[in-house]
């Protein structure tokens, strides 16, 4: 896109600083409660974690030779010291049961929604259709193509459905 201003604008994206990037500009979208720093987002991840593996009733020393991590490689995801890659956040979901946007919601809810409200209703609703039966996922996916024209064709979303 040759207007750069226009892109900005148009996904609402304002000029900021985050510690992590060297206070250098950079562009992000600012959530419900103004943007949040790498930093923060990063120990709000963590925290995540730490409480999915709670959940579990499963210690840290149980649980890091799962990940195939020592105890104290493994604590340092879930103190924010280190950072995950998108493929050990797959191995994590896996291991935990948790869908990646659970975890992506958590750190950045905006995402989802204009407001918290939208973005709250639009998660109610993935994690509902995440617990259908697949012949009724199927189902919705037509009732839904119906409900939005002008979208993919109904053939395409068959297809995707694998009907």
């Amino acid at each position: 896109m040759s207007d750069l201003s226009s892109y900005k604008n148009a996904r609402g994206l304002v000029e900021t600083t985050d510690p992590e990037n060297d206070d250098k500009p950079l562009f992000r979208r600012p959530g419900f409660d103004g943007i949040r720093t790498f930093g923060e987002m990063d120990d709000i991840i963590a925290a995540f974690l730490k409480q999915s593996r709670e959940d579990q009733g499963i210690s840290r020393a149980e649980f890091a030779p799962l990940v195939g991590l020592s105890i104290p490689v493994y604590g340092r995801y879930e103190r924010a010291f280190s950072r995950m890659t998108v493929t050990r956040m797959i191995h994590l979901c896996e291991l935990l049961g948790f869908m990646p946007i659970d975890i992506l919601f958590e750190a950045a809810p905006h995402l989802w929604g204009r407001t918290q409200e939208e973005a709250e209703d639009r998660r109610t609703l993935t994690k509902l259709i995440e617990r259908l039966p697949h012949d009724t996922m199927r189902d919705l996916i037509r009732l839904l193509q119906r409900m939005t024209p002008g979208e993919k064709t109904a053939d395409a979303v068959a297809s995707i459905a694998g009907a």
